[in-house]
């Protein structure tokens, strides 16, 4: 039985359903990918018997916005499905874990900050004082961690490491030592000395102010640490998101789309190469698909085993439309829940903060970022408790420091829509 496409708009929500929508399959993906293709190939045929109408591009449009709509509830069940419960402590020290929890509850609660600072005494810790807020138990960091690894894009691909300083320094070889063949017993030249460098990731201050009502603080039953948690995961994810792909370096990471950029041919190390499609503002009409092969061999083989394509959603949608020279869809979704959907055999991240497909826009990038980008976390996460700012509500100032840089010029290659 086919589903027609107002079925596919009414559960994406453009049209009244009073029926209580349970959960989304995959299944269902797939029957709205069929629909989405079959609309596709309708309005190809129309282009090319010359009798293209409004209609059918309406029509792919409207099943483009089911099939992404379906594409983030998917998203969402798996993101709460991969949380982690907090207050379950692992650490060797659970006592000590467990008055920090205690104290720190007690802090945010009430703004009783004698145990904390009797715990800070205890641990000799320097940098913390009252008016710069308190820890939070390591429970809570980790758990904000991991949501940020969920939700973040860049950072779900990217290295992570994190520091006790402000600073993460990391050397490079700029020159290696000669090196050569030789014979058992023939004579070896001296070799020149490696010739290194260093690549600085300064970590900056991130920062909420989620807002609480004394009402609440007072309610035994909610879960504080789970509450800071849940309030802070979508700013910080939503900033350092726009950071790690645009972000300027100045107090906030440097984002690869803000190192220089030159063609694949003159590349160099600390620019990242480029690809032209060779059409301003688009994909070249016959063989839409090449530019985005070249992009893929632009990068190197050792690179590619863990290549990411990185877009927006409204690239990835018009990348959708695309087929190759076998007629097929170079666009596929998802293959299991959870997964993400494919381009060319890899995976395609969805990043909101990468530019729209325009003139001399760099909208895709594509490579190892794993290998390719550096995210750096400083340990420790800190809330400063606000009652006075914001009568009758509790702020709370909460902070974690991040960094982030290219650690790998050669490992990210970007597609650029401009003419050649």
């Amino acid at each position: 039985m086919d589903l027609t496409t107002e079925t596919y708009e009414t559960k994406a929500g453009f049209a009244p359903d009073t029926r209580q929508e349970t959960h989304v399959t995959h299944a269902e993906l797939m029957r709205i990918f069929d629909a989405f293709k079959a609309a596709n190939d309708e309005r190809i045929a129309a282009i090319e018997r010359r009798a293209a109408d409004v209609l059918h591009e309406e029509k792919v449009a409207r099943i483009d916005a089911a099939l992404d709509a379906q594409i983030r509830r998917l998203d969402e069940l798996a993101l709460k499905s991969a949380r982690p419960q907090l207050g379950l402590e692992t650490g060797v020290n659970r006592a000590s874990a467990r008055e920090h929890k205690a104290a720190f509850e007690a802090y945010i609660r009430s703004g009783e900050s004698t145990g904390l600072r009797t715990l800070e005494v205890k641990a000799m810790s320097a940098g913390t004082p009252a008016d710069g807020g308190y820890l939070v138990p390591d429970d809570v960091e980790r758990e904000i961690g991991k949501r940020l690894a969920a939700i973040s894009p860049i950072r779900s691909i990217a290295a992570v490491r994190e520091i006790s300083g402000n600073v993460y320094k990391k050397p490079f070889m700029t020159a290696g030592p000669v090196t050569g063949w030789a014979a058992e017993t023939a004579s070896r030249p001296q070799t020149t000395s490696p010739v290194l460098d260093e690549l600085s990731f300064p970590a900056a201050e991130l920062y909420a102010m989620p807002a609480a009502t004394p009402v609440l603080l007072e309610d035994a039953a909610i879960n504080i640490d789970e509450w800071i948690a849940s309030e802070v995961e979508q700013v910080f994810a939503v900033q350092e998101g726009a950071a790690f792909v645009n972000g300027d370096g100045a107090n906030k990471p440097k984002g690869f789309l803000q190192y220089d950029k030159v063609a694949e041919g003159s590349w160099s190390w600390t620019k990242i190469g480029f690809i032209e499609t060779g059409v301003d503002a688009g994909f070249p009409e016959e063989g839409p698909a090449d530019p985005l092969i070249d992009l893929v061999y632009a990068l190197k083989a050792g690179y590619r085993q863990n290549a990411h394509f990185v877009m927006n959603r409204r690239t990835q949608s018009a990348i959708r439309k695309l087929k190759d020279a076998d007629d097929n869809y170079l666009w596929q979704p998802p293959a299991q829940v959870g997964g993400r959907a494919g381009l060319l055999t890899f995976p395609v991240v969805e990043a909101e903060d990468m530019p729209d497909i325009g003139e001399d826009a760099y909208a895709i990038a594509f490579g190892d970022f794993n290998r390719g980008y550096l995210v750096v976390d400083r340990q420790g996460v800190r809330v400063l408790r606000d009652p006075y700012s914001a009568k009758p509500y509790v702020l709370f100032y909460t902070t974690k420091r991040v960094g982030g840089g290219v650690q790998d010029f050669d490992a990210i290659k970007l597609l650029k829509f401009s003419g050649a």
